[in-house]
């Protein structure tokens, strides 16, 4: 059984968007420390990787349809 690019989009973003979370609680006096530098661009890339997923899901339900 396959895992659908739709569930994997959904993991992805609410991954991306809990390293956004510990981004903005790992910020002390400025946002310009390297922890949360870091959780910026893991959680960038989670989201990024989410939405590419979701337009992949979305190319093949039309694919399907046709």
């Amino acid at each position: 059984m396959r895992i659908s690019p739709l569930f994997l989009s959904i993991i992805y973003i609410l991954m991306g968007s809990g390293f956004i979370y510990i981004a903005v609680l790992s910020k002390t006096d400025t946002l310009w420390h390297l922890p949360t530098i870091i959780f910026t661009i893991v959680a960038t890339l989670n989201i990024g990787v989410g939405l590419r997923l979701f337009m992949t899901h979305l190319k093949l339900s039309q694919k399907k349809d046709e």
